[in-house]
């Protein structure tokens, strides 16, 4: 036991990397604090435009959907980090890693969205009409907000994986909580820093998770 603790709970070693997780720790908050907000009101931006669009046009959004849904957010940061340089585009590894976010995510919350919508009867869209709505107005201030309550319990699930996904940021030398661990690591030659990381995505994660637990179950016992 006491050799575990030496090796995977060194006092010693969190003292002296502590800082550089911290330094870690905050710029994985800030990828989710930035691509969070933009994969939501992109994906809303999509289904709405979905909503309105006609039978051509939503058979094609429904097929780059499913390939942005299809399409590994780990390969698609490599090819927006690497590749895009070749075309004459060069993006820093924070820009690079919040679009690879937007745009993976993207695809499932406008799926989530889309789903919200669709769920609205055909009443709500005539009553909105009948009250003087224009079909937008109608759509922003009548269809919406219902169809974004039924959809609150997957919007915060995926939130939630997004969160977790900001690790691949490592893959580019981006030092967030991840990177920062490693590195640490290689310093003290023990994996401390990894134990630390992983009790700070705990600490971090567990009550969001909690909570989106909550809303899986209502929304459950609300259909039944």
């Amino acid at each position: 036991m006491e050799l575990l603790l030496l090796n995977f709970a060194n006092i010693d070693s969190l003292k002296l990397i502590y800082p550089l997780l911290l330094q870690g720790l905050q710029l994985t908050l800030l990828l989710a604090i930035v691509a969070l907000p933009l994969s939501l009101l992109s994906g809303l931006t999509v289904a709405v435009t979905y909503s309105f669009a006609g039978a051509r046009v939503r058979k094609l959004m429904v097929i780059l959907i499913d390939l942005l849904r299809a399409f590994p957010v780990l390969v698609l940061l490599v090819l927006i980090y690497y590749s895009l340089p070749f075309f004459g585009l060069t993006l820093g590894s924070f820009t690079a890693v919040v679009v690879a976010l937007v745009i993976n995510n993207t695809g499932y919350f406008s799926e989530i969205f889309r789903a919200g919508l669709e769920s609205i009867p055909k009443g709500q869209h005539e009553a909105a009409a009948a009250l003087g709505f224009h079909k937008f107005r109608g759509m922003i201030y009548i269809i919406l907000p219902q169809a974004v309550r039924k959809v609150v319990a997957p919007l915060a699930s995926n939130s939630l994986e997004l969160i977790k996904t900001t690790s691949i940021a490592s893959l580019v030398a981006l030092p967030e909580l991840l990177r920062s661990a490693r590195v640490a690591q290689e310093q003290t030659y023990n994996p401390t820093p990894l134990t630390a990381a992983a009790v700070i995505f705990f600490i971090m994660l567990w009550p969001f998770s909690h909570w989106v637990s909550r809303l899986e179950r209502k929304a459950i016992i609300g259909k039944a």
